[in-house]
């Protein structure tokens, strides 16, 4: 059957019908046999998504809404309404959402899905703990790179906190 061109979401309307103190994802690209990945994604007002790098893919960031920043190694760029972003593979870069908040939208090539094999040896004598859950966004499923993250480098949502269980 040939893929059918549609409206998927009405981006505004999702923004809108979110709870005020909703973060993270408020909508992502579902569609069946797709190439590309999608995430609108709403930061609150001083919220940071720390420095991360992405190695394997390019992205597009649209600001949809609201203000913030944009820290890269080439230095500081104001984000504003309508700022469309290229963030190329292996540039490292950090958020942060600025007093009206961040919205935004993230496009990029889909990702591999994950496969079953032995991982690469650790660098560190007491290697990873034994279970990474805290470090899984709930919200797109991407495992945080760095041990400390806080926030989904991809969608933006809080990891789970380690301390619980």
């Amino acid at each position: 059957m040939p893929a059918i061109a549609r409206v998927l979401a009405d981006l505004d309307d999702r923004l809108a019908k979110a709870p005020a103190d909703r973060q993270g994802a408020l909508w992502r690209l579902a569609e069946p046999g797709r190439g590309l990945d999608a995430n609108a994604v709403r930061l609150p007002p001083g919220t940071t998504v720390d420095w991360h790098r992405e190695d394997v893919l390019d992205v597009l960031l649209v600001v949809l809404g609201g203000d913030g920043r944009l820290e890269s190694d080439e230095g500081a760029h104001e984000l504003t309404p309508h700022t469309a972003v290229w963030l190329p593979r292996t540039s490292r870069r950090a958020l942060h959402a600025g007093p009206a908040g961040l919205y935004y939208l993230t496009v990029h090539a889909r990702r591999p899905g994950m496969t079953i094999g032995s991982a690469a040896p650790s660098e560190s004598a007491a290697g990873e703990p034994a279970c990474l859950l805290h470090r899984v966004c709930a919200e797109c499923g991407r495992l945080a790179e760095q041990s400390d993250a806080r926030f989904c480098s991809r969608c933006g949502t809080a990891l789970p906190d380690e301390t619980l269980g």
